[in-house]
């Protein structure tokens, strides 16, 4: 399996943009080699969005946070800590992470879901080879993950893996395993050739894009630190629409949503009773579409 090596932009990192020109800087902010590597691999990293302290504060936040509210956020119940934790809601909404998702998905709206991916030092928690489109219950795969690193993400602590170019054969049927350590929620398994498959590696801070109907995975961290993620799943364009069930999504500054979806807020403190309530019935939402046909379910 290949390596991308952290901090060597493959094909370049985004343009530099001093932080006083956030509000002004013209969109896209993605170089058209990225974007033109994204269109063919199905893939592009590293992508600069925080620096290396600005992502230790808010890995230091996420572990406060654990420690405070540990019903919220045990390690079954990690999908969409953007709407109970303000730091993540505004992590999501990062205009660097928002400019880029606009250099490849036609006038992005809302963010379908988030996911913390969190691999303790030595686990055995591993990602099976999947598409993230397969379950989504959307009409288009017009729409992009963002996966950001909030610690180093690297091949020995089991960094995302990406098979280049997969996103262009379309969906592949996908085999329920619900394995013990598969952080995944049906455990789901595509059979591909995973030999194009490379190791997107990210330092604290960075993130990688990646379609929807690329085939990725990931492998146990087995190194003595925390590997410590957070994939924005989906960042989805103007006309795409649900073909299955009820999708809770939040607003992308103040752009018109489809009222196919329904929209929540922004958390107003962190695991506040308002803000669970929304979380809670995002996530009822969305293990009933993960969820439809399966055998088994795991709790939210």
């Amino acid at each position: 399996m290949r390596s991308h090596a952290s901090g060597r932009a493959l094909p370049g990192h985004a343009r530099s943009v001093p932080p006083d020109d956030l509000a002004s800087r013209p969109v896209p902010i993605l170089t058209d080699e990225q974007v033109d590597h994204y269109r063919d691999h199905g893939w592009v990293a590293p992508i600069d969005v925080l620096t290396a302290d600005e992502a230790a504060a808010l890995h230091r936040a996420l572990v406060d946070a654990e420690r405070a509210f540990p019903d919220d956020l045990h390690a079954g119940h990690r999908n969409n800590a953007h709407l109970v934790l303000p730091f993540l809601a505004d992590l999501a909404t990062h205009d660097v992470i928002l400019d880029c998702a606009a250099s490849l998905v036609d006038r992005p709206t809302s963010l379908l879901n988030s996911v913390l991916f969190i691999k303790e030092p030595d686990s055995d928690a591993f990602v099976s080879w999947h598409q993230d489109s397969t379950y989504m219950g959307l009409d288009s795969s017009d729409m992009v993950t963002a996966w950001v690193a909030l610690t180093a993400s690297t091949s020995a602590s089991g960094c995302v893996a990406m098979v280049s170019g997969s996103q262009r054969d379309g969906i592949h049927p996908h085999v329920d395993h619900y394995g013990g350590d598969n952080i995944l929620t049906r455990g789901q398994q595509v059979a591909v050739d995973v030999s194009a498959a490379v190791d997107i590696q990210l330092g604290p801070g960075q993130m990688s894009l990646h379609h929807p109907h690329l085939v990725h995975g990931s492998r146990p961290n087995r190194t003595d630190q925390r590997r410590v993620g957070v994939a924005f799943q989906c960042y989805v364009g103007a006309d795409v629409r649900p073909n299955r069930g009820k999708h809770h999504v939040l607003a992308l500054g103040g752009r018109p949503v489809d009222p196919a979806f329904t929209t929540v807020p922004a958390p107003d403190g962190p695991c506040t009773a308002a803000s669970r309530a929304v979380r809670a019935a995002a996530n009822a939402a969305l293990s009933d579409v993960l969820y439809d046909g399966a055998a088994v379910r795991r709790s939210y």
